[in-house]
């Protein structure tokens, strides 16, 4: 049976579509572990080997892990809507959590060396302004409670297990692959950036703004937006960098600067006018604003983003819809 290198739980998703097209096209091997309820057939790189699995299946996590000696796993797979993880947390916590938990005890006597874990901002809080890895994590939500959850696993079995955890605390994901070929299909998380990019599409356009009372310079939210290409070569970086000295470590990806939500529309707007604003109650689980130090980052990697523009992340969003519309 043929060996690969890199196993990539939830592939056929938003994120980790990206990532794969990144992997492959540093001739990496790549297995996409995905049960496809979040994932998409259409987004599965034809290049990778796809195996239909549930991290919630720990007998066929392990014997993939075991059989095909993979040696780094990015994990992505986990359900990801805020609102409806406080209406069914059991649902969440059996599967981020509990998933997760799988993953790392599937490591256990395996050639595994590295695990990239996509973690969230969210574990954070509400936090005022520019918040460092070292900040006091306060989730104000489950699906933040189930990040955070994950996290501290992940690191506890690190030392059992031998291997190296890059945990990336992920700011607003966003945009689409400038290869035209993978985006952002999934509707149901209302995602401002998707949102406004579907609504490019219609002769007027309603945009949906939930909460104008935060404590913000404009009342609304307010995010640090990265471009989804951007966030995928973090990935790679970490995985090829040989230079980095301490091999577990909690990384924030973002851009370092925060855009409210009505700056963000209003970018929009001159992109596309005809544009009727509708303010909403705020959403339970969100927080008011949060956006990264990316210092760490920075050096750590030496990194420089390629995509980091509000419009230019709207005008990619706005090209993958047409096309697949």
């Amino acid at each position: 049976m043929k060996n690969f290198d890199i196993l990539v739980t939830g592939g056929a998703g938003y994120i980790g579509s990206h990532i794969v097209e990144n992997l492959i096209k540093k001739k990496k091997s790549v297995i996409i572990y995905d049960n496809l309820i979040t994932g998409y057939r259409k987004l599965i790189n034809k290049k990778a080997k796809f195996i239909k699995g549930d991290i919630k299946n720990f007998k066929k996590l392990s014997n993939t892990i075991k059989s095909y000696k993979i040696n780094s796993i990015i994990h992505l797979a986990a359900y990801l809507n805020v609102s409806e993880a406080e209406r069914n947390k059991k649902k969440y916590f059996k599967n981020n959590v509990i998933g997760t938990l799988n993953l790392v005890k599937a490591c256990e006597n395996s050639n595994v060396k590295n695990i990239i874990f996509s973690s969230s901002c969210s574990v954070y809080g509400n936090v005022n302004g520019s918040v460092k890895e070292t900040a006091k994590t306060n989730p104000q939500g489950y699906y933040a409670y189930t990040k955070l959850k994950s996290e501290k696993i992940i690191k506890e079995y690190s030392k059992k297990f031998r291997y190296n955890y890059y945990i990336l605390r992920y700011f607003n994901v966003a945009g689409a692959s400038k290869s035209g070929k993978i985006g952002q299909i999934e509707k149901s998380h209302g995602q401002l950036i998707k949102n406004l990019a579907i609504s490019a599409l219609k002769s007027k356009s309603k945009i949906n703004i939930y909460g104008k009372n935060y404590q913000t310079r404009d009342g609304t939210c307010i995010r640090d937006y990265i471009h989804v290409s951007d966030l995928a070569d973090i990935h790679i970086k970490f995985l090829n960098n040989r230079k980095i000295k301490k091999k577990s470590l909690i990384v924030n990806c973002g851009y370092g600067k925060g855009h409210s939500v009505k700056e963000v529309v209003d970018i929009f707007k001159l992109i596309k006018r005809n544009v009727v604003v509708s303010y909403k109650r705020r959403r339970p689980g969100d927080v008011g604003q949060v956006f990264a130090n990316t210092k760490k980052l920075k050096k750590i990697l030496n990194w420089k983003p390629k995509f980091d523009s509000i419009k230019e992340i709207i005008l990619s969003s706005i090209k993958w819809e047409k096309k697949i519309n």
